[in-house]
């Protein structure tokens, strides 16, 4: 699968103080592979500052997902990796978009 490319991303713990030590707000383009029926593939996103542990609450693509299932998590330091699986019972090619995931770190 790909790389994303275009990424943007704002850290900080706004909204959560108390609960997280830090959060980040990721926006990037990602353009994936298409993904055979019954199998998965992953991509990767680079999010400077994340480590093991930390957590991916949300994704949000902007394209319908055609019945994919997808999860994101961190894998690495500073590295995301967004895993899709498709049993929806043929090939699917789903079209460059903007994904948005928000991560984050427990105090």
């Amino acid at each position: 699968m790909a790389a994303a490319t275009a990424i943007t991303a704002r850290q900080g713990n706004d909204s959560f103080r108390g609960v997280f030590s830090d959060t980040w707000e990721v926006v990037c383009t990602l353009n994936s592979a298409s993904v055979a029926d019954q199998a998965a593939g992953t991509d990767t996103v680079a999010v400077p500052g994340v480590v093991l542990g930390d957590m991916v609450l949300g994704l949000s693509a902007g394209v319908s997902e055609a019945g994919l299932v997808r999860r994101a998590y961190v894998s690495a330091a500073n590295t995301v990796t967004i895993a899709t699986t498709n049993t929806t019972g043929a090939a699917v090619d789903l079209a460059a978009t903007t994904i948005k995931l928000v991560i984050a770190r427990m105090v």
